[in-house]
């Protein structure tokens, strides 16, 4: 009898969930953190019946309590090569690429993430994945001793990459190598209280940035958050002090809006860990290092591309009016005055994507009549409901400003920006998946099966065109 297989959205789950119990354990703020996200997101499904059902008409409130995502990062290209390979496993692809030197941050990055519909119903884990880009260090001597020291380490356990050479001449794991392939990639994401270099060494790459010495002074790329997904943000911002957590000064992301819109985040401050380093004679020597930290985010509605010119557009107004952590709500909430508060505004001005779902009254209709003639005729004789498409990115600005917020705003960096999406690519080995196109895909599919179900299919290639 064959051994019984796990397929990728079963891995995918087994491993976050071992994840957030790791990270549980290391980081005790972090279960405090899920304990108010829960509670809050309780009372916001109570309180907001109208946002439970759009929430349960697109099967997302089901995933609500298992989404999180993670961010690692990596200092070589096969680093990057095999963590591709590894989340593959997973179901898990390359989406988007980041340049985050625009912020004073020296790494790309790109999110693995599910892809299709039925997978991020199932779990929508994703992880933001950095590589650290060594060219960005202007002292040569530096960057040659850190190059050298990441050449040192290998990140993976021999049985994990083992099993990621099975899944891909078989094309699946049995359920016994599913759950070994778990443990043994957790592996790479531990916390580990020991650092490869001497003080000495942390200290110079720590003043060149905090992130490079992050990335360059351990054996393995830690996960340095996990974040789970509240429906009200404010909420938590302002339940973390009561929990004993002091959480960042402002929300990264739009303001509080009726109709929430890519991504809103918060953080606590990152924790001050004791670190032993290596000495020349063989010894230890105590320290600390700061990398951890938890992180909330609330997501909104994915935009299209006019929408995200004109958010883009309106955040970097408030960015240039240079208002402080005091009057940044009331400045971000003035200028997104600009951006329509009302989901039919969002929908017939194309700022936003949208999935469609055939009401039963319309089915009905349509077997007694001829439907309306074009999409909106068919909207507003409500015989096509829309709900908007769940956001599943991030947002490079507001990654970089978490990350310079928690790790201390006195270090920016004012590196050129120098994007170089072809170099990471070749690393990957892949090419990263436009998000644009996938929620495009997203939206059109949806409304094909819609109207076939409403009997006017010739209305898609329409409405889409």
């Amino acid at each position: 009898m064959p051994a019984l297989r796990a397929d990728a959205d079963e891995i995918r789950t087994l491993f976050s969930r071992a994840m957030s119990d790791m990270y549980r354990v290391e980081v005790p703020q972090y279960g405090t953190l899920m304990e108010l996200v829960n509670d809050t997101n309780r009372e916001t499904l109570r309180q907001h019946e109208e946002l439970g059902a759009s929430l349960e008409r697109s099967d997302e409130l089901e995933r609500l309590n298992v989404e999180r995502h993670g961010a690692v990062r990596l200092g070589r290209a096969d680093e990057l090569f095999d963590m591709r390979r590894v989340f593959a496993v997973m179901g898990m692809h390359p989406v988007g690429y980041y340049d985050l030197s625009v912020a004073g941050v020296p790494v790309h990055a790109t999110a693995f993430r599910p892809i299709n519909d039925a997978a991020l119903r199932r779990n929508p884990f994703r992880v933001f994945t950095s590589l650290l880009r060594l060219d960005l260090i202007e002292d040569e001597t530096l960057r040659a001793q850190a190059e050298r020291i990441l050449g040192e380490r290998r990140i993976f356990t021999p049985r994990a990459l083992e099993l990621v050479n099975i899944f891909e001449t078989e094309g699946h794991l049995t359920v016994a190598q599913a759950e070994e392939f778990v443990r043994e990639a957790l592996d790479t994401f531990r916390w580990h209280s020991e650092a490869t270099v001497s003080l000495e060494v942390y200290k110079r790459l720590h003043d060149t940035h905090r992130l490079i010495a992050d990335v360059v002074s351990f054996r393995g790329p830690h996960i340095n958050h996990l974040t789970p997904r509240t429906l009200d943000i404010g909420a938590v911002q302002a339940g973390m002090p009561r929990r004993g957590i002091a959480p960042k000064a402002v929300i990264e992301g739009p303001p509080r809006r009726d109709c929430p819109i890519l991504l809103r985040q918060t953080s606590f401050k990152a924790l001050e860990e004791p670190m032993l380093f290596r000495q020349a004679n063989a010894t230890k020597v105590a320290g600390t290092h700061t990398a951890r930290f938890g992180e909330i985010e609330q997501r909104g509605a994915a935009l299209t591309p006019k929408g995200r010119e004109l958010y883009d557009r309106l955040l970097a107004s408030v960015r240039q009016a240079g208002a402080t952590a005091r009057d940044y709500d009331t400045e971000l909430a003035d200028q997104f005055k600009a951006f329509p508060d009302d989901w039919s505004k969002l929908r017939s001005q194309g700022l936003a994507f949208f999935r469609y779902l055939a009401t039963q009254a319309g089915i009905e209709a349509c077997r007694r009549h001829a439907p309306p003639s074009s999409l909106e005729d068919l909207v507003s004789a409500g015989f096509l409901h829309y709900d908007p498409i769940v956001y599943e990115d991030f947002l490079p600005v507001s990654a970089a400003g978490i990350f310079q917020s928690n790790l201390g705003a006195d270090q920016q960096q004012n590196y050129a920006a120098r994007s170089n999406r072809t170099a990471f690519e070749a690393a990957l080995g892949a090419k990263v998946y436009d998000e644009m196109e996938l929620y495009a895909r997203a939206e059109r599919d949806s409304l094909e099966q819609a109207l076939v179900q409403l009997g006017s299919p010739h209305l898609a290639r329409h409405a889409m065109a």
